[in-house]
């Protein structure tokens, strides 16, 4: 008995130790950018590990104006938002009908939608900006919204497909009895007990948006439409960098973000937990 409960004790301090190792090699990198985005360029150089001189929001009020990234953080909201309704909407809907209806093709729509997880976005930008640039959709914000909800339509189904499976099949036999239609079994049924998925598969598709760099620089060109990820590349120039407004720039474009997963990092667990596709 001594030596199971010793043994359990190891363990388990192992874990914590692995733990506490992996929450600083996250934290860490993002303590330095904090403490570096107060610092001029010339103590970045001289002393980039130390603490700054004096903690000033010089280099913040800089980079907000010069990297005008109040209209890039509007428009980055737009398009996540309207790319996180419309994934939502079209994604719960796919994966209810995918989960819980019985059709013969099912199963190979649902493996339809992983395929197009497992395409990289190098595959298809190109052909995509030269159709869209045909159909006059380059340089706007809906021809960065269609791409956004291309790639985020897989996930959502993926995971409201589960969640959707691993509802109990008396709740919808009595709804049928009752006379429900399959409209009102989804929206007053499957949406409010899924709850949890449709709020996981939001955020996530939100802040994977919100980060994305690739797409929106080849898409838009337009100073007035260009989103956060790529104001914050106008830092970096082909022969100088200002580090320390550069630094600046990122934890304002990293703190929405941050604030997100602190908030509802338990939801976040849970969801992912509970929606586990079954067989």
């Amino acid at each position: 008995m001594n030596k199971e409960t010793t043994k359990s004790r190891i363990v388990k301090a192992i874990i914590y130790i692995f733990l506490v190792f992996m929450a600083i090699l996250y934290l860490a990198p993002l303590l330095w950018v904090f403490l570096v985005s107060f610092k001029t360029n010339k103590e970045i150089f001289t002393n980039p590990f130390g603490m700054p001189e004096s903690f000033n929001l010089e280099n913040f009020t800089f980079a907000w104006t010069a990297g005008r990234l109040g209209t890039a953080t509007l428009n980055s909201f737009i398009v996540c938002t309207v790319t996180l309704l419309l994934s939502l909407i079209i994604g719960s809907m796919a994966a209810f009908a995918i989960g819980r209806l019985r059709w013969k093709f099912s199963g190979a729509a649902l493996t339809y939608f992983l395929i197009g997880m497992m395409i990289p976005v190098h595959c298809v930008m190109i052909p995509l900006f030269t159709r869209f640039a045909k159909i006059g959709l380059s340089n706007t914000l809906t021809g960065l919204v269609l791409p956004y909800l291309t790639f985020s339509l897989p996930l959502t189904i993926y995971i409201m497909t589960g969640f959707f499976r691993s509802m109990p099949n008396e709740l919808i036999e009595s709804a049928c009895i009752d006379g429900a239609t399959v409209g009102q079994i989804f929206i007053m049924i499957a949406l409010p007990v899924c709850k949890t998925g449709l709020f996981v598969t939001g955020l996530m598709s939100f802040v994977n948006n919100w980060n994305e760099l690739l797409l929106a620089m080849v898409f838009i060109s337009d100073d007035n439409k260009k989103t956060l990820p790529v104001a914050l590349s106008k830092f970096v120039g082909p022969y100088n960098t200002n580090y320390s407004q550069m630094f600046a720039a990122i934890i304002v474009a990293v703190i929405p973000t941050i604030i997100v997963y602190c908030a509802f990092s338990n939801q976040i667990v849970d969801g992912l937990t509970a929606g586990a596709v079954k067989g």
